[in-house]
């Protein structure tokens, strides 16, 4: 009989590591490319949900198996208290190391994935739209590179990743994207970056996930997604306006001069 509850107890712990090994077996699966980019934001969602399948499962296991070790082993009528067999040395670190290597494991698996995911983060793609950014109280500032200005509308294409080289004015702001999965602090005195990947049209809000002034919930925008032809047509209408502007005014040619009269002796 003690050998029999011995094995049952080996038995669970043995189940839960094999079922943590088979994990990493879906390292690979989370990052969905297009066209050879690779997608930071979608790889955000699957990661945060494979953390919550893991934290869901795992929890399920333990309170279960617990549940059967209380029910079991419950102090019944007449007894003092309950009736939990001896351990041996090897079955009781088998009970504290097992676990523990499957909680540790997974904690490694989501951190690997999530430093793979940074790292792509800040691997900006060769083939992309480079935007300058200059915040303050309490506006986002855009200058596209042929020197068009907007405020607070961030007018990229989709299906072409966009880098914005960010700075301050004033004081320290962040610019968050929930879409996108991103945000980046903004400061004086530095120049900092982000990149996201719009890739079908749409509206997307753009918010300041840093405090920066009484009037700090005031400092939104959003980011417009337009299809490429619609994008090219805007961005050349625009520079081509710019241009128009900064062209001196044609001034109207002067009447020439009247010749010198000659003074005759009478």
């Amino acid at each position: 009989m003690v050998k029999q509850n011995r094995s049952r107890i080996w038995a669970v712990p043995a189940a839960l590591a094999a079922l943590a090994a088979a994990g990493p077996a879906l390292a690979e699966k989370y990052i969905p490319t297009t066209d050879l980019i690779r997608d930071p934001a979608a790889g955000w969602n699957h990661l945060w949900n494979e953390v919550l399948t893991d934290i869901t499962i795992m929890g399920v296991i333990f309170a279960v198996v617990l549940a059967i070790l209380i029910f079991k082993y419950r102090r019944r009528p007449g007894v003092e208290g309950g009736g939990a067999p001896q351990l041996s040395t090897g079955a009781a670190i088998a009970w504290s190391v097992i676990p523990a290597f499957i909680f540790l494991a997974d904690d490694f698996f989501v951190a690997a994935n999530g430093w793979q995911l940074w790292n792509m983060q800040r691997t900006v793609p060769a083939d992309r739209l480079e935007v300058k950014l200059e915040s303050g109280m309490y506006s986002w500032d855009y200058t596209y590179p042929n020197g068009v200005h907007t405020q607070n509308e961030l007018l990229v294409p989709a299906g072409k990743p966009v880098l914005l080289r960010m700075t301050s004015r004033d004081t320290i702001h962040n610019h968050y994207m929930p879409d996108f999965k991103i945000k980046e602090d903004s400061m004086p005195g530095r120049i900092t970056y982000l990149w996201f990947y719009p890739q079908k049209p749409g509206k997307h809000l753009v918010t300041c996930n840093e405090y920066c002034g009484i009037m700090h919930s005031y400092m939104s925008g959003q980011v417009v997604v337009l299809p490429p032809e619609e994008y090219n047509a805007w961005y050349q209408k625009e520079g081509d306006k710019l241009k128009q502007a900064a062209a001196p005014a044609a001034t109207p040619a002067a009447a020439p001069a009247p010749a010198p009269q000659e003074n005759k002796p009478a």
